[in-house]
């Protein structure tokens, strides 16, 4: 298996809500780039980082002018992921950017289209009964 490395962008999105006359600042990460890194883990930090160092959210890219550089805080964790401020006139997003490799990966497959018959009789019949969900070995 060779190993595949890709830099992970995900941005701090807020959503206000208002609730009982309340306001409420939601926040939730999203997955908004998932890029492919050609090389091994060394190139795929160094990418991180110019990700880190360069990568202008889409909230903030939307209301630059042409020339703009947003002001940027660049905080590297211990475990290696970039956590970064981006602030741009009264505007501020974070993100956060990260390296990870491939481990697995399936295609899709469809089941075969139902017969006619097989439709009618699921039509008459009781719907099949739902996979199990997922649990750890040993405890099924």
């Amino acid at each position: 298996m060779t190993a595949e490395w890709y830099v992970l962008i995900e941005e701090d999105t807020r959503v206000t809500e208002y609730v009982d006359g309340k306001e409420l600042k939601l926040h939730r990460w999203m997955l908004t780039g998932t890029h492919p890194v050609d090389g091994d883990e060394a190139q795929a930090l160094a990418a991180a980082e110019d990700a880190a160092l360069r990568y202008v959210p889409a909230t903030i890219a939307r209301h630059a002018k042409p020339g703009d550089e947003p002001a940027r805080h660049a905080l590297l964790a211990q475990d290696g992921a970039w956590v970064v401020i981006v602030r741009q006139r009264h505007r501020e997003c974070r993100i956060r950017v990260t390296t990870a490799r491939l481990m697995h990966s399936r295609e899709e497959k469809e089941a075969p289209p139902k017969t006619l018959k097989e439709s009618l009789r699921g039509a008459l019949q009781a719907p099949p009964p739902l996979p199990r969900p997922w649990a750890p070995p040993g405890r099924a």
